[in-house]
């Protein structure tokens, strides 16, 4: 299992090298979509037992001293997004290297995908809560390079930012929530805290953990009033687009919010809470995408409302509900993956995607005429297509609501009906009609562009003619997880006349109705958004960026003045500030403090040759005579350590202050002829803070040294550093290996300055300042 999920980041490793292999450059994507298909097979070989009620747990020590593990769960529901990752996936490749044959960062999009599509396998997959969020974060990155992967235009780099900033911030509220809920459930693992629901519910830390989990849900899969990156997201290439926003990232929070559903649904906050806020997404997301004329933005919006749907009906936390939401999931991704690459197939054959540009396709491109009605009739639940059994599916669980089902019925025919008009301004109007003139003259596209939308399409029919091939190997396990009860599903094109077809029939005719007066509504529609705007979460979003700018250029100012005196003065007055608070807290500063009169004679003579050598830094006419008076000081101090029987340390500080010397003399030439720059009253501030802080270490030290306490790290390093670590030398033993972390910590800082510093000595600024 953990080869399954981690391959895709060892395959990114070496994707970006295959375009640039003359025999393979054309073949890169076939050969990378290999791995994908690889994982729908391995995949599939779950289906049977897991219909049978089987459930599959992998574990692999990570932190076990954290109790955090790199442990999987197989069930139902991980199942079906498994395999609609994967076998999404992997079309998208292969129409991925055709989109963008040519470009010259074809690696990197190869690179990117293949982490965001091994991340969204361990969202699915993950069974610890840590490694859960771990992957989930990786997918918020992988997207904000896939998004912004035309990085040169400043609205792909805005768009990849917003996405990064706002599914980030969810994701930090979705950490703590995953605390709490490690701590009120006992266990971090998901398997064990689903048969824990009753506990965590009652518990006291519920609604904290339940407004923290939604939280990063509703951003990560943009509810309202979240909803804003994911049309902005539309910079990407549509490659990107299809396989973001129909299968995987914005279903990742529909995703979480089924998972925990066990353990968080069940009550009155959850169904109003989920309900509401599914509700809201579903009708706002289906309203504005009918006042867009760009078809990625109307599919984004649209994939808006179908988010609200699945939410509302996770909402509603019934049985009935979830396998409405678990058939809906499926249709979705296919009619949408579906649309978002034809829309990306006529974009790349006709130079633009303005639906009001575009007519009489259908003779130049048949191929994905064919691919687009489908994936429409299905969108608009026309049978025989799998998306109509869908709609009678959320009809029927509408009608069963616990609470206010006729009002939440009522928003299902107005949002569906919505749905019918866009499926025809999306997958009939570029295509029928009249010819018209387009930037480029169209023509059928290239097998790898067709393929995808094809297959997608063409399942939506298969499984609609025939949807007992899915009924019981995916949906009804994928219900019985949710629902953690063993569910039989049967699923049927024909329920004979009854109120929900009626209800369909009713949807239909509106949505008709609609699209032929969808101009009027949409320049109604478009004045409405143009007065909300200003109040919208866009420009709330705008005003919350600007802040953060305005704040980080204040404390920049305040704090970062390029003056190193300025940083040290601010450190040690911080540093001194903490210390005298502390000690003056805990009364310590009316303690025990050594007395200083044991000290040897030699051991004054070299402290008064340190006082002496530190003095003449201070007082240095020229740099030769202040750098070997600083000499004496670190040799003074190297010698105290000789005193106290610290021979390692006295030897690293020979070494490090003979180093420091001859650097500091090899580049005295370099530097400016030696003159004085600050004034008496400077000297005199710099001399305060000088003392202030000597003096508070001195007191310090004495106080610690004053009141010995028993050190259980001494005896436990002298004991442990050969046994455990193989060394002698205790103080390398522990800066090497039992702090090895903090080191490579230190190290790693270090080497993300270098190259912050490297980046600015290569940076070419334009004479104008840009």
């Amino acid at each position: 299992m953990i080869a399954a999920v981690l391959s895709g980041f060892i395959l990114a490793i070496f994707a970006p090298w295959l375009p640039r292999l003359r025999r393979l450059a054309h073949k890169a994507a076939w050969i990378i979509a290999l791995l994908p298909l690889a994982q729908v097979i391995y995949f599939a070989g779950f289906i049977a037992p897991v219909t049978n009620g089987e459930v599959f747990t992998f574990t692999y020590a990570w932190v076990p001293s954290l109790n955090i593990n790199l442990s999987f769960y197989v069930d139902g529901l991980s199942l079906v997004f498994a395999l609609l990752i994967s076998g999404i996936g992997a079309l998208v490749v292969i129409y991925g290297g055709e989109y963008l044959s040519g470009h010259p960062q074809l690696g990197r999009f190869y690179a990117s995908l293949l982490m965001f599509m091994a991340s969204m396998l361990g969202v699915v997959l993950a069974d610890n809560l840590i490694t859960l969020f771990v992957f989930w974060e990786l997918t918020s990155l992988s997207s904000y390079l896939l998004i912004g992967f035309d990085h040169e235009r400043a609205a792909a780099r805005a768009a990849a930012l917003q996405a990064l900033l706002v599914t980030g911030a969810g994701g930090l509220a979705l950490l703590a929530g995953f605390i709490l809920l490690g701590n009120a459930g006992g266990s971090l693992e998901l398997s064990s805290l689903l048969s824990r629901g009753e506990a965590i519910r009652t518990h006291s830390l519920y609604l904290p953990i339940l407004l923290l989990v939604l939280a990063g849900a509703f951003t990560k899969s943009a509810q309202v009033p979240f909803h804003f990156w994911l049309p902005s997201a539309m910079e990407a290439p549509t490659p990107v687009s299809a396989y973001l926003h129909s299968a995987t990232m914005v279903k990742a929070g529909i995703y979480l919010l089924a998972r925990l559903s066990p353990i968080l649904g069940n009550t009155e906050a959850w169904n109003y809470l989920v309900t509401l806020a599914g509700a809201v997404t579903m009708l706002i997301g289906a309203a504005l995408a009918l006042a867009q004329t760009d078809l990625k933005r109307i599919l984004a919006y649209s994939t808006v409302s179908a988010l609200g749907t699945l939410t509302l009906l996770i909402g509603l936390d019934t049985t009935q509900a979830v396998k409405a939401a678990m058939v809906f999931l499926v249709v979705h991704s296919l009619y949408k993956g579906a649309l978002f690459l034809v829309a990306g197939a006529v974009d790349h054959e006709t130079g633009t995607r303005n639906v009001e540009a575009l007519g009489g396709l259908r003779r130049k491109m048949p191929i994905i005429t064919a691919a687009a009605l489908l994936a429409a009739l299905s969108m608009a639940g026309l049978p025989p297509l799998f998306g109509f059994i869908s709609k009678e599916l959320l009809y029927e669980a509408k009608l069963q609501a616990p609470n206010a089902a006729w009002l939440i019925t009522g928003a299902g025919v107005v949002a569906n009906a919505l749905m019918v008009a866009l499926a025809g301004i999306v997958g009939l109007r570029p295509f029928f009609g009249q010819p018209t003139e387009t930037p480029k003259a169209p023509h059928q596209a290239p097998f790898a562009l067709w393929l995808g939308p094809t297959l997608l399409a063409m399942m939506g029919l298969i499984i609609g003619l025939f949807p007992d091939t899915i009924a019981r190997p995916l949906v009804a396990a994928a219900v019985s997880a949710v629902r953690a009860e063993p569910t039989e599903i049967k699923l049927a094109l024909w329920h004979g006349l009854n109120p929900i077809l009626a209800l369909g029939i009713i949807t239909v005719a509106s949505g008709v109705g609609v699209y032929f007066v969808r101009h009027l509504l949409r320049r109604y529609l478009a004045r409405r958004v143009e007065m909300v705007t200003p109040w919208g979460p866009t420009r709330l979003y705008g005003l919350g960026l600007d802040g953060l700018n305005l704040l980080a250029r204040a404390q920049t100012r305040l704090l970062q003045s390029g003056y190193l005196r300025f940083y040290l003065m601010i450190i040690i007055a911080t540093t001194i500030g903490l210390v005298v608070y502390t000690l003056a807290s805990n009364g310590q500063l009316n303690g025990v403090v050594r007395q200083p009169g044991e000290a040897r004679f030699y051991e004054m003579v070299v402290a008064m040759l340190i006082l002496i050598a530190a003095v003449v830094v201070t007082r240095a006419q020229s740099r030769l005579a202040a750098v070997a008076a600083l000499g004496v000081v670190g040799y003074g101090v190297a010698m105290i350590f000789i005193f106290f029987s610290a021979p390692d340390l006295a030897m690293t500080q020979f070494t490090i202050e003979t180093l420091t010397v001859v650097l500091f003399v090899l580049v005295l030439y370099k530097l400016p002829r030696f003159a004085q720059y600050s004034g008496l009253s400077h000297r005199m501030r710099d001399a305060l803070v000088a003392v202030v802080a000597g003096g508070v270490m001195t007191v310090l030290i004495l106080i610690v040294t004053a009141v010995p306490s028993p050190s259980r790290l001494t005896s436990y390093f002298a004991e442990n550093s050969l046994l455990l670590a193989k060394g002698r030398n205790v103080v390398n033993v522990i800066l090497v290996d039992f702090r090895g972390l903090d080191t490579f910590g230190e190290i790693t800082v270090l080497a993300v300055a270098a190259i912050g510093v490297y980046a600015l000595l290569k940076l070419r600024l334009e004479k104008d300042g840009n």
